[in-house]
């Protein structure tokens, strides 16, 4: 029937299937000669569907508040390091080891800036 039913697909396909089975529910005496088109396996299968639609966006919203709190901890944590460096700052000197072994460049090896000269045109 499909031809790739792993594709999700388009908004504009499920509406025309909802409005489809919203016409074939008002359908007075719809009796297929396949059983396995009725009306009750139709209803069945759209309720199934409308339970995994809301079961996935009850999980994106779970995983949507974990990444906020996942982000709200790293930024925590981000700002904390950088006061810990301010406070190594202040009580080894801009020039120690301990300043180095936080990654940071000691105030000795950084390069003294140097003039640009004029250029002639």
């Amino acid at each position: 029937m499909a031809k790739n039913e792993k594709v999700r697909l388009s908004p504009e396909i499920l509406q025309a299937d909802e409005n489809a089975f919203l016409a074939v529910k008002a359908m007075v005496g719809y009796s297929p000669a396949n059983p396995a088109y009725n009306l009750a396996t139709l209803t069945a299968k759209y309720e199934a569907m409308r339970a995994a639609q809301e079961a996935e966006l009850r999980a994106q919203n779970a995983l949507d508040a974990a990444r906020d709190t996942a982000v709200a901890a790293q930024w925590e944590h981000h700002n904390l390091i950088l006061g810990v460096k301010d406070q190594v700052t202040a009580q080894f000197g801009a020039d120690s080891d301990q300043l180095a072994s936080l990654g940071l460049k000691k105030k000795s090896e950084r390069k003294t800036p140097a003039r640009g000269g004029k250029t002639s045109a």
